[in-house]
């Protein structure tokens, strides 16, 4: 069975070969402007960025800036974390263990969610996006996205809800879903959530189409649980993807959502890494975290 990293897209390993988190996670606030004209030349990886992200435990083997790729086909630099993670410079800089919004929370839970949450009780627009070029989602991975979002409509005990649509007009929705023809590998890439509240918007997958639509759909999943806050529940050794890195637990934070399992979960959707065996479904830790976040 191969694992494949979710991004590479986070992409983040071996009878299996993993894919991980689909370089997923661009954090960026979805209101800031992007200038077109920005280039990778004029951002650049500091100690300092380094440091932040250390500090928030945040692997940072491999932090670089890329271009990423938008529905419209214009690129935007953003610094690449995990493989599957986006920020801006500002974002980096903006992390921060003090800022915690979970329902009857008052610190940050690393196993699983980040500083920033969506508001509570938020409806949230998603577009699965059907242009051409590449960019627009197959039959099947619009049926996958329907499923995805199925997946977190359907939770009891949880203030946030998704309402859906295809098509073009991505501006005005809060979340896009859409192709990247250029990537290598499969998987996905996505971001956190913004201090204003709002999703991170731009769900970008991969190289998926081979694959069935349970797994099509376990990636949408994660990277849309990467928008809302999800952070990957095997932070600490990325053991989903073969590794064993320890990253550290010096400072505050990383304490485990109250009610989940203490110890690697192979089942959950937010592992670093995926296979083609995923069903796609939440695990019972992932339930779990979803309700006390949300």
């Amino acid at each position: 069975m191969e694992k494949f990293k979710i991004f590479l897209v986070a992409i983040l390993l071996s009878p299996f070969l993993f894919q991980s988190c689909q370089k997923e996670d661009v954090t960026t606030d979805n209101n800031s402007q992007i200038e077109e004209e920005a280039t990778t030349d004029k951002l650049k990886v500091t100690d300092e960025m380094l440091q932040k992200l250390s500090d928030f435990y945040l692997n940072t083997d491999g932090v670089k800036v890329v271009d990423f790729l938008l529905p419209d086909g214009t690129t935007t630099p953003m610094i690449q974390v995990e493989e599957d993670l986006m920020f801006t410079e500002e974002q980096i800089m903006q992390l921060d263990f003090n800022r915690v919004r979970s329902k009857g929370s008052s610190e940050t839970e690393r196993n699983y969610h980040t500083n920033n949450l969506v508001s509570q009780g938020k409806n949230i627009s998603i577009i699965g996006f059907t242009g051409g070029g590449g960019y627009g989602l197959s039959p099947k991975e619009q049926n996958a996205l329907q499923m995805a979002v199925n997946n977190y409509n359907s939770l009891s005990g949880v203030s946030i809800s998704f309402t859906l649509t295809f098509g073009t007009n991505y501006g005005p929705k809060d979340m896009v879903v859409y192709n990247n023809p250029f990537q290598f590998g499969s998987g996905g890439s996505a971001g956190f959530p913004s201090a204003s509240g709002n999703p991170y918007k731009f769900v970008q997958i991969f190289g998926l189409n081979s694959f069935n639509v349970d797994v099509i759909e376990h990636v949408i999943t994660h990277e849309i649980g990467h928008s809302v806050g999800f952070r990957h529940t095997d932070w600490q050794t990325r053991q989903s993807c073969g590794q064993n890195i320890n990253e550290g637990l010096a400072g505050v934070g990383a304490n485990a959502i109250p009610g989940t399992s203490a110890g690697y979960n192979p089942n959950s959707i937010m592992l670093a890494c995926f296979n083609s065996s995923v069903d796609g479904e939440f695990d019972a830790d992932d339930i779990i975290g979803l309700q006390y976040m949300y």
